[in-house]
């Protein structure tokens, strides 16, 4: 087997496949590959996701609902960077994102491309959205 690296996001508030449903929603080839929930008298929450894999733009990711409570959570250190091929997709991704997020940089010039942005969306994920 030849070695493999994907993203993995782990969701500290049962948000899981809430997150992942909404940006499988928002890329081209995009899809979720397959989602296994916690049952009856298992570690996690009934429902919750104890394993997911997902692909965005031809990318696979995972994620799960952690069911023990960590002292840490995401952080903008790492991030999610898209590179887009117009301003209209810049926008559109950036509102969809945006919505009950928080601003770390706002969109504009900020002189190595002709717009870009970076934010931590609604689940605390943080994006940097690129047009060059």
């Amino acid at each position: 087997m030849t070695q493999q690296i994907a993203t993995f996001l782990m969701f500290q508030d049962g948000k899981a496949e809430e997150a992942m449903t909404f940006y499988v929603s928002l890329f081209d080839d995009a899809k979720v590959v397959d989602v296994g929930h916690y049952g009856p008298d298992e570690a996690g929450a009934e429902g919750s996701v104890r394993h997911a894999a997902f692909r965005l733009a031809g990318r696979d990711y995972m994620c799960i609902d952690s069911p023990v409570q960590h002292g840490f959570g995401f952080t903008p250190s790492i991030s999610l960077y898209v590179t887009v091929d117009s301003e209209a997709e810049f926008d559109r991704l950036w509102a969809a994102l945006h919505e009950g997020g928080e601003t770390l940089m706002a969109p504009g010039d900020h002189g190595f491309s002709t717009k870009f942005g970076w934010l931590n969306d609604r689940y605390g994920v943080s994006w940097q959205l690129n047009l060059p």
